[in-house]
């Protein structure tokens, strides 16, 4: 390679930008990111690129390396998705959507793999193996990952890498962890039957306030009590509704609310867990209770051999020894997780030094890490493709 891979990075970075504004002032929400997937298509289709759409708000290509027969395959992933709020900053490319806004980033996420795929295709002829492209809808709301998963995205790939970027740290760093490293998400909802009477007759009814009441205390107790301590849970309680009058025993509650955790041993014992609690307290109190669970994500935990390549890419790659760093733990949820079924996985913290946390209205992502987050992807492939050609 004449030119190194920040050099080529630098370069179609003008090009990249313009993407990434694009998507910017257009965001789309959950599975509607049929605009957002059809400008990926496009850009695919200039570098000569094979893809297929995935419905009409997906898309998966691959580029086939031309160094030798390997079969081996490296996924990268990028979501495109934007989030609910009403984007604040001063950006001349800011939403022209209004109350959607990328606040989390996504639109660099796919801008950057773009970039990333125009790098890698131009130097096929040196790759041992293919690479896996997935730009992806629904990440927000724990669907996209499955949903692209159904149709193949994983089929064949031995080794996967996700970046996202943490306005939080400072550009030009990469923030990763051996391990567990950001939380299942769980949605449940706990629907409590009882029986009306007059307030003023308590004895004639079955209070389901105060069912729900005992339940979201004693859901607690999964915590405290059924956990290892050194295994963290949360279960929150969002949302209470019960009853309709002041004077009513109210006869149907409703509560909303999420558990989020890192170990899978935990994850998976949740929804037997929070079943047993909330009928047999339900049921001391003369009451009924159903539970439905939405498994939204399962814990992001890092495999060790893809972290392990991934530290040898930031040794080549990054600007300083210290822009790499260990990132902490945190009860966010992310699908990336999904892949993990499939394929070793590793998660990366793009730093882009944003002044605000993701979400914000007002988050401003650095452009600048564009440049080290393609960086660090294009070396990923041909480390992880010589990972897995040398086994």
């Amino acid at each position: 390679m004449n030119q190194t891979i920040r050099q080529l990075a630098e370069e179609i970075l003008p090009d990249v930008l313009e993407i990434r504004r694009d998507i910017h002032a257009h965001p789309e929400i959950g599975m509607e990111t049929v605009r957002t997937a059809g400008a990926v298509a496009a850009e695919l289709e200039k570098l000569g690129i094979p893809y297929r759409m995935v419905g009409n708000n997906g898309v998966i290509a691959d580029i086939k390396g031309e160094n030798g027969d390997s079969d081996q395959i490296v996924m990268l992933r990028a979501d495109m998705d934007a989030l609910c709020t009403e984007e604040r900053t001063d950006l001349p490319f800011k939403s022209t959507y209004e109350g959607k806004m990328h606040a989390c980033g996504h639109d660099i996420h796919t801008s950057m793999l773009l970039g990333t795929a125009r790098i890698l295709q131009s130097i096929r002829q040196e790759l041992n193996g293919s690479v896996r492209l997935i730009f992806q809808p629904a990440e927000e709301i724990g669907m996209g990952a499955r949903y692209m998963c159904e149709y193949g995205a994983m089929d064949g790939v031995g080794m996967a890498l996700g970046l996202h970027v943490e306005p939080l740290a400072p550009s030009h760093t990469l923030n990763v962890r051996r391990g567990s490293d950001w939380a299942a998400v769980d949605h449940f909802w706990i629907t409590i039957k009882g029986t009306g009477a007059h307030g003023a007759t308590p004895q004639d009814g079955c209070d389901a306030t105060i069912a729900a009441a005992s339940i979201a205390l004693n859901l607690q107790t999964m915590v405290s009590r059924e956990c290892d301590p050194m295994k963290p849970l949360v279960v929150t309680i969002g949302s209470m509704h019960s009853g309709n009058a002041f004077n009513i025993i109210s006869q149907e509650a409703v509560l909303e609310g999420t558990c989020r955790s890192f170990d899978r041993d935990v994850y998976d014992m949740i929804p037997q867990a929070m079943e047993r609690v909330a009928k047999h307290t339900a049921e001391a109190l003369k009451c009924t209770a159903e539970v439905r669970i939405d498994r939204v994500c399962k814990p992001l935990i890092n495999d060790d051999t893809a972290y392990d390549v991934l530290k040898g890419v930031a040794d080549k790659v990054l600007l300083k020894p210290e822009d790499w760093r260990e990132s902490k733990m945190a009860m966010i949820g992310e699908d990336f997780s999904e892949y993990g079924d499939y394929a070793p996985i590793i998660f990366g913290h793009l730093g882009c030094d944003g002044g605000y946390p993701l979400h914000s209205s007002y988050v401003n992502f650095k452009e600048e890490a564009i440049v080290t987050g393609m960086t660090v992807e294009v070396q990923f492939v041909l480390d992880a493709l010589d990972h897995l050609n040398s086994k």
